[in-house]
């Protein structure tokens, strides 16, 4: 019977430590804007600064925000990138192991490379058309710098 306490005890202990490091890390990330769409919430991150301010000086910024162009579409595709990313940032930013500068992982350039092929559908159509046989040409390729002006 003390064995079964002392496993009562322990588990209540953890999800005790669990639930108070995660809510203390949501409160001082301010993890509920990151469930916004606001633009802001991205440069939460300090790392973050340069990137929302090129997109403050792009043209897309009378557009998009960053959601548009890095989460794909959809309540549940948008909200698992977002899930994803923020783990992986968070681990990377906690543990000092990201790049500087910050490079985008290929999954997320794809999703950014649809989005783009999204909102340019006729341009895009037109440019495929005259290179057929060629594959697909991406867009980022040569227009990396259009969302975030360098």
């Amino acid at each position: 019977m003390r064995l079964q306490t002392l496993q009562w005890a322990v588990l209540g202990v953890a999800i005790g430590l669990a639930a108070g490091v995660g809510g203390y890390t949501f409160i001082y990330a301010r993890g509920a804007s990151y469930m916004t769409n606001d633009p802001a919430a991205c440069a939460n991150c300090h790392i973050m600064g340069d990137h929302f301010d090129a997109w403050v000086k792009s043209s897309h910024r009378a557009v998009a925000v960053c959601n548009d162009c890095h989460t794909p579409p959809g309540l549940v595709g948008k909200y698992a990138a977002k899930a994803s990313n923020g783990f992986w940032h968070s681990f990377a930013f906690t543990s000092g192991r990201f790049p500087d500068p910050l490079r985008i992982k290929p999954h997320n350039r794809e999703i950014t490379e649809q989005a783009c092929r999204k909102f340019h559908q006729e341009i895009v159509e037109a440019i495929d058309a005259r290179h057929q046989g060629a594959g697909q040409i991406g867009c980022i390729r040569c227009h990396l710098s259009v969302g975030h002006m360098r």
